[in-house]
């Protein structure tokens, strides 16, 4: 059966393939034979290829020629231009809480040549990992930094110790440590004092007296504020006796310190009412040159008015007057609440023109007073109607005495109905 159209006939002008020549490739590219000792072989670009590629090609041409020794050696990608932008971008994602994304944003720079760009980074992102308890994390970016920039660990260490200490993690403070003696650091006098005031205030009693003993044996001065830490420490466990030994180790010839070794030394006397002890480490401290201040007057007070001495209280107030030394809130709570104890409130007038009853009222003690003795009931109830007057009215000592007296009878008053 035939075609249902007829084959249709061809021009004279046209020619008809031949049956056994090939169809050209649309993307075949001829072969460029490169002038080298090498037989190697690049292909052209094609036709449509954009500056960038022949870029690219033009490289990988130079790359070929290359000796094989030369290609094996590894070159580090140079920084990206938006290194800082980046860094900055972590330090934010992880101080949002975002921490996936900033420890990406880690990884890629850390393996970049922009890892210099990371210590600077460091003082905000490691404490951003400390305040979300990340504490591994701290050690963790410590570690990997100093291991990729052996430079930066001198500071990435100490950093490490301060935020992990302030947080209360001990053993990973510890790790960092040893960590720090294993490459080869030594531990300068900032990180050694802040490892005590950490121990001070997150340890038990033998854990800090190791760490300031460690710190003795380094040859490092402790710090004023590590003293403070370890007094501190000493007196929330009414550990007054060890207190007195310790700032005698310390010693109290320190000039760097001014009264406040003496005042410690004191307190561990006035705090375990040895008042014979108090007197004679008294008279060791003026003879040795210094001066009293008002923190030792006051320690001296709280004591006596706690032992209801007037003679002594009475004393310290003429001794005080006499140096020149201004009387404050302490220092009249320490006669209000002896007057008040032996019921003669009628007497307190007497104490109070010895002082500076007229005088506007002011707290200048030392905070470590106030640990060892607490707060009298005058000094509260002044400090209270003090911060809720808010400043709207000039007070003074016989106007603040007027209240808490009319407060007292009150009270008098509705226990004597039940």
């Amino acid at each position: 059966m035939g075609s249902l159209f007829p084959p249709r006939l061809l021009s004279p002008t046209v020619r008809p393939l031949p049956a056994n020549r090939p169809r050209p490739t649309e993307h075949r590219h001829a072969l460029l034979d490169v002038p080298s000792s090498s037989s190697h072989h690049v292909r052209l670009p094609p036709p449509s290829s954009s500056r960038g590629e022949l870029r690219l090609t033009q490289t990988d041409l130079a790359r070929a020629h290359a000796p094989a020794s030369r290609r094996a050696v590894f070159r580090p990608r140079t920084a990206p231009p938006d290194a800082d932008a980046a860094a900055a971008l972590m330090v934010a994602r992880a101080e949002a809480g975002d921490f996936e994304r900033a420890q990406s944003i880690w990884a890629q720079l850390l393996l970049s040549s922009a890892a210099p760009c990371l210590a600077a980074a460091a003082p905000r992102l490691l404490p951003a990992y400390a305040r979300a308890g990340r504490y591994d994390e701290v050690l963790l970016a410590a570690r990997e930094l100093s291991a990729r920039d052996p430079a930066a660990a001198r500071d990435l260490y100490p950093l490490a110790v301060s935020c992990l200490g302030a947080a209360g993690e001990l053993a990973l403070m510890e790790d960092a440590v040893q960590e720090m003696a294993r490459a080869g650091l030594r531990v300068d006098s900032a990180t050694g004092n802040a490892f005590v005031r950490h121990y001070a205030a997150f340890g038990t009693v033998p854990e800090m007296e190791a760490a300031v003993g460690r710190l003795k044996k380094s040859g490092l001065l402790i710090s004023v504020d590590a003293i403070r830490a370890v007094a501190s420490s000493y007196i929330a466990h009414r550990k007054y006796y060890k207190l007195g030994e310790f700032v005698r180790g310390v010693g109290l010839g320190r000039r760097n310190a001014g009264n406040m070794l003496w005042n410690l030394y004191l307190l561990s006397f006035a705090a375990n009412f040895k008042m014979k002890s108090l007197q004679r480490a008294f008279l060791e401290m003026t003879a040795a040159g210094y001066r009293p201040d008002l923190t030792t007057f006051n320690i001296r007070a709280a004591a006596f008015s706690k032992m209801c001495m007037f003679w002594d209280l009475h004393l310290t107030a003429e001794h005080m007057r006499r140096d020149g030394v201004a009387p404050d809130l302490v220092t009249h709570g320490c006669f209000v609440d002896a007057y008040m104890e032996r019921r003669l409130a009628r007497n307190i007038s007497f104490a109070f023109r010895r002082l500076d009853g007229a005088g506007e009222p002011v707290v200048a003690t030392d905070g470590v007073v106030f640990e060892a003795f607490g707060k009298g009931g005058f000094h509260a109830t002044s400090e209270a109607l003090l911060e809720a007057a808010g400043g709207k009215r000039r007070w003074t000592y016989y106007d603040l005495l007027g209240v808490y007296l009319r407060k007292q009878h009150r009270k008098n008053q509705i226990f004597w109905n039940y």
